[in-house]
């Protein structure tokens, strides 16, 4: 299992549009991922799931992969986060 945490840099925070790209990018591994936010753990392949964070501007979560690809899962899912998801950070 790997772990860490990744910070929300996107003003607007995860609205729809990013939490489907998060969707998108979990969903290419085998890994089972999960986002969590306070005592609230989420299935990162879940658009539902990664909605209901509620995650606002410099919100941290919490980034669990475990599973045969996790090393490079969690290096897909973190990277996204830390290039605020190919977008300008303003």
């Amino acid at each position: 299992m790997v772990t860490g945490t990744v910070r929300v840099v996107n003003r607007t925070g995860i609205h729809l549009r990013l939490a489907s790209e998060i969707v998108k990018a979990a969903s290419q591994f085998r890994s089972k991922v999960m986002l969590a936010k306070g005592e609230l753990s989420v299935d990162a392949k879940s658009m539902l799931g990664v909605a209901m964070l509620g995650a606002e501007f410099d919100t941290e979560l919490r980034l669990s992969i475990e599973g045969e690809d996790e090393g490079d899962a969690f290096e897909t899912l973190t990277g996204l986060f830390e290039s605020n998801f190919g977008r300008e950070v303003i």
